[in-house]
């Protein structure tokens, strides 16, 4: 209604201008006006017929008319469609539970005779209900059309209207379409949407935490990744230096080998000549000096004994020196046995 609305508003002013003084067009109108308050049950307003008006009305009119024949010739083909599904679904159904008996006959005979008589009673009470409801419904369709309710003699806003309340009933999974159901239905969805809403609220904390750990393994796994490309970079002068290393290790081991046969040889050698831990580096070079000592102490006796040999030859003085010497000689004797002695016990 409001698109045929819409579309007269829009053609009023058009129309205005054309004719708006026309006597056909008023009388039109005014019968048009009657046929539909007579239609509804009521009489015609009194209104002031203005050329503005009886544009406007007419070309509400005309578009009523129009809209009104399309419909009918709709519902006349929808009609003659319905009785048409009507017959063939009544066939095909009629058709299915033949054949449906029939198959459970073969099946009860040739499979089960002792419970024949109880099949086929079943099977007559299905037939029995499908044609009390087959009757029903076409009792029911006729008292609609009757009484003027029927699908085809109802305006297609209506019928839209039933369609739609039937299934916004189904949706909810109610029985029927009172208020209080739909009311208690709009409940139980409300409580149902609140649950869900608490649900999602509780996903997306979750998706937000997974997203955090997410965003935190692919973080980590970039520096892995960084790292690992970095190592592999590192790996081929690694190998260079671990082959370096390989080489100069087996030169190492080589000399080790070496120097402990080496080793073992002066050992040998040393125990050969009779070495002793006594006689060290250390203790030869005190003795040398000690022996420097000694002979820068002894040199001035030597050098006046061998002044005494451009003396004359006397026997007794020679006797006297010789003696003196001999003194001397076994004093500084026995004082380098006493330093030698000495060392050797402070190196024990």
């Amino acid at each position: 209604m409001s698109d045929l609305i819409s579309g007269v508003d829009n053609m009023s002013v058009t129309e205005a201008k054309s004719g708006g003084n026309d006597a056909g067009r008023i009388a039109e109108v005014k019968a048009w006006l009657a046929s539909q308050f007579d239609a509804a049950g009521k009489d015609v307003p009194e209104f002031e017929y203005t050329p503005r008006s009886i544009a406007h009305l007419y070309n509400l009119a005309s578009a009523s008319q129009a809209k009104t024949q399309a419909a009918n010739i709709v519902a006349n083909d929808f009609r003659q469609k319905a009785v048409e599904y009507r017959a063939q679904g009544l066939v095909f159904g009629f058709c299915c539970l033949c054949a449906f008996g029939l198959a459970y006959w073969v099946y009860v005979f040739l499979f089960s005779r002792v419970k024949f008589y109880l099949e086929l009673y079943i099977y007559f009470s299905l037939m029995q209900y499908f044609v009390d409801f087959v009757a029903v419904a076409a009792r029911i369709r006729e008292i609609l059309e009757n009484v003027g309710l029927a699908q085809e003699s109802l305006p297609s806003n209506v019928v839209s209207s039933a369609q739609v309340l039937a299934n916004v009933a189904n949706f909810l999974n109610i029985r029927d379409t009172e208020l209080s159901s739909f009311l208690v239905a709009m409940g139980d969805l409300s409580l149902r949407k609140t649950g869900v809403e608490e649900k999602r609220a509780k996903v997306q904390k979750e998706s937000k935490i997974l997203l955090d750990y997410t965003r935190k393994a692919i973080a980590r796994l970039t520096y892995l990744k960084r790292t690992l490309a970095q190592l592999e970079d590192d790996v081929p002068p690694c190998e260079a230096q671990m082959e370096n290393w390989k080489t100069n290790l087996a030169v190492m081991a080589s000399k080790e080998r070496q120097y402990l046969q080496q080793y073992s040889n002066y050992k040998a050698l040393l125990n050969r000549v009779g070495y002793t831990q006594d006689i060290s580096h250390g203790m030869l070079v005190e003795m040398a000096e000690h022996r420097q000592d000694l002979e820068k102490k002894t040199k001035p006796i030597m050098d006046t004994l061998r002044s005494y040999q451009d003396l004359p030859p006397d026997k007794a003085l020679a006797t006297l020196a010789i003696e003196d010497k001999k003194r001397q000689y076994a004093a500084a004797e026995k004082y380098l046995e006493d330093v030698l002695q000495s060392a050797l016990a402070t190196t024990d």
